[in-house]
């Protein structure tokens, strides 16, 4: 699909990792600037409509950014989120938390408790994306 879904129209932000079934960009989101996405290349809106090895292969995303992130920025907390209610193009939203950022406790939509968040590394897109590419491509260790 195209011409109307943002996410088959666009990569939805630098993309640090990608094969034929899934990329994960980063948005650099001004109040979550660790914030990344994991995007399903194809337009499907809902995770039933996958079958088991492309579920498998989008989780193992999810699971492989929350852990690279988790070991480049030691955020406080992680969030997952699915929701698609804007965009029906499924996508899964990996947001390291800290105590300090400027919605915690709440979720990061809710309202703002605060003014600045903590910015990443100056290197932080080339770090992660090598970081994904060691745990998601084949053969490299």
């Amino acid at each position: 699909m195209s011409g109307g879904c943002a996410l088959c129209d666009t990569p939805g932000g630098e993309v640090l990792w990608a094969d034929e079934r899934v990329r994960v960009v980063w948005p650099a989101e001004a109040d979550h600037p660790g914030l990344c996405r994991v995007v399903l290349q194809a337009h499907v809106a809902e995770m039933t409509e996958l079958a088991r090895s492309e579920r498998d292969a989008l989780m193992t995303a999810v699971y492989a950014l929350e852990e690279a992130l988790r070991e480049l920025l030691a955020p406080d907390k992680m969030n997952l989120a699915s929701f698609g209610n804007r965009i029906a193009h499924l996508h899964w939203h990996v947001i390291p938390r800290f105590t300090d950022d400027p919605h915690f406790p709440a979720a990061i939509w809710d309202v703002r408790v605060r003014p600045n968040p903590r910015p990443v590394p100056s290197d932080f897109a080339p770090r992660l994306s090598a970081a994904l590419t060691r745990r998601l491509s084949p053969g490299v260790a």
